[in-house]
């Protein structure tokens, strides 16, 4: 694992990176960019929101650099589109193409953004795509503990031509080192690179019926709010109420909802000074019925 005295000064190709960039980059992100251009593949934990992201960018910036091609894979496609956008904001739409089930943007492009899928059939196909290749990004790469796609992220890992240097990003996992250990086994010389700062707060909040909670105790952060528990209990003391809040909970789950109407929770969220906020919906269906 490298630590910040490693880190003994940019390479040329860092240096040229970090000097569009209108910030410092931070200890993690330089330690993982310097064994990049040193030759190295990289495994980086980090919290959400520690801008694991640039390391994946500055793998961008090594092939085009060098005349090569880069390929940035994300678990789902909105990722994908997401990232195509902003690397067409960077490289400009001639050098950026976009790969998913459903778009086909400038394949042929040095830098391709696209689903670990769509790589994965390429390994298989042994597409013509695949030559020039010196870099792949595997963005969210704990996805490899999915049970139903992290087999897809494995044989991306295992199929790689020995040349290519895997960029793997993921949020904080408890077992970087032995995770980093099978990926130097599988692919060769790999810097793991941990950092557990995590600058975005994380704070959980629960919400029953329609009043929301902290989830934990602000003195004592191990300890579950007991606000909370007095809520929860005084709910459970009324038959009636428990009773009448499980019929409509099972009628609103029916309908595909959660209980509270979406209105409402944007008015909870607001009122707690939670927005902006994102909502995660898990099916079609359920995506249809939030714009009715």
């Amino acid at each position: 694992m490298m630590t910040t005295d490693d880190f003994s000064g940019p390479g040329p190709q860092l240096a040229a990176f970090t000097a569009r960039l209108g910030f410092r980059l931070d200890p993690f992100q330089r330690e993982a960019c310097a064994a990049l251009e040193a030759g190295q593949g990289v495994l980086v934990c980090a919290p959400t929101g520690a801008g694991k992201t640039i390391v994946g960018e500055f793998a961008v910036h090594l092939a085009l650099a060098q005349g090569t091609k880069c390929f940035y894979t994300t678990p789902i496609k909105a990722l994908s589109n997401q990232k195509y956008h902003d690397l067409v904001d960077v490289h400009g739409a001639a050098n950026v193409g976009l790969l998913t089930g459903d778009n086909s943007i400038n394949s042929g492009a040095p830098v391709v953004v696209m689903t670990t899928e769509v790589l994965r059939n390429m390994l298989y196909a042994e597409s013509s795509s695949l030559q020039g290749l010196s870099h792949v990004v595997m963005d969210e790469v704990h996805f490899l503990a999915d049970r139903f796609r992290g087999a897809v992220w494995e044989e991306v890992i295992l199929g790689l031509d020995p040349s290519v240097r895997v960029a793997s990003l993921s949020a904080t996992v408890s077992n970087a080192e032995e995770f980093g250990d099978w990926i130097t086994t599988v692919r060769g010389d790999t810097a793991v690179i941990v950092d557990e700062h995590r600058p975005v707060p994380l704070h959980q909040h629960m919400l029953v019926g329609n009043r929301m909670f902290e989830l934990f105790d602000r003195k004592h952060p191990k300890q579950v709010n007991p606000e909370l528990n007095r809520f929860i209990k005084h709910r459970l003391l009324s038959d009636d109420a428990v009773g009448g809040y499980r019929e409509r909970l099972a009628r609103e789950r029916r309908r595909g909802g959660t209980g509270v109407s979406r209105p409402r929770l944007i008015r909870l969220l607001e009122e707690n000074g939670l927005l902006p906020a994102i909502t995660f919906i898990f099916s079609r269906k359920g995506c249809d019925g939030a714009l009715a």
